[in-house]
């Protein structure tokens, strides 16, 4: 399959995902009156109220602290899925030579892996200072919701939005989307061949976009990083802060 279809099956999969759920009725049960008002009353039919519901925004979203952002921070950086998605690029590389400048063997191998983790750490740092002058939250929270689909669609959508705010909605992130083609333009202009230039930049960068949803999908059915583990502790303690959406 192209990249192209490919990308605009999981941007469909991510709107998807984001649909509001549905206004639910809640009936409201009569109470005992004399004969003469009851039959007004059932020949007038009565409203039904409506409850208002938000899929997206919890309410009980807890801004996280410096310490848990930066315990975080270091998780995306240098943490087990940066690692094993550098080992994986790095490998992918080496089969194809690329670039071929790098060699082959164990040298080459640890260059790409190194040149993988570089742009890691770029991506990552890019992130999380954009993400601060936007004054978004970084944190990936797992899906409230139940079942693998609707799941899969929040992985996919929280790959490019963010939480803002005090209440936690979310919003088109454009430090998510920036950030995965700064660390690729650096390498590119930094540590890559000279002959390598804007366009490799930009294949490399959706690769790594790519790399984020699959990251996000780990996120939210393996381990969804410190913060979620730090949630279930204070779960344990009786916390009243915990937010719903960061269960483990």
């Amino acid at each position: 399959m192209k990249l192209s279809r490919f990308a605009l099956l999981l941007l469909l999969i991510a709107d998807l995902a984001a649909l509001p759920a549905p206004a639910k009725a809640q009936s409201t049960p009569a109470l005992p009156d004399s004969p003469s008002t009851s039959n007004a009353a059932a020949a007038t039919p009565q409203a039904t109220p409506l409850v208002k519901t938000d899929a997206k925004t919890p309410p009980s979203y807890v801004r996280p602290s410096t310490r848990t952002k930066a315990r975080n921070y270091l998780f995306d950086a240098v943490g087990p899925y940066s690692l094993i998605g550098a080992a994986i690029t790095a490998g992918i590389d080496q089969s194809s030579t690329t670039p071929p400048e790098w060699g082959d063997g164990g040298e080459g191998y640890a260059k790409r892996f190194g040149s993988a983790m570089g742009i890691s750490g770029v991506r990552t740092t890019t992130r999380y200072v954009l993400a601060a002058a936007f004054r978004e939250d970084t944190l990936y929270y797992r899906c409230a919701c139940k079942g693998f689909f609707p799941r899969l669609g929040h992985s996919v959508f929280s790959t490019f939005t963010a939480r803002r705010g005090d209440d936690g909605h979310y919003v088109f992130s454009v430090p998510a989307v920036v950030a995965p083609y700064a660390g690729s333009m650096t390498a590119v202009y930094a540590w890559y061949p000279g002959r390598f230039g804007a366009k490799d930049g930009l294949r490399i960068g959706t690769y790594s976009l790519l790399g984020d949803i699959g990251t996000n999908v780990a996120k939210e059915f393996i381990y969804g990083g410190p913060h979620t583990l730090l949630a279930r502790m204070h779960k344990k303690k009786g916390s009243s802060a915990t937010s719903p959406d960061s269960k483990p």
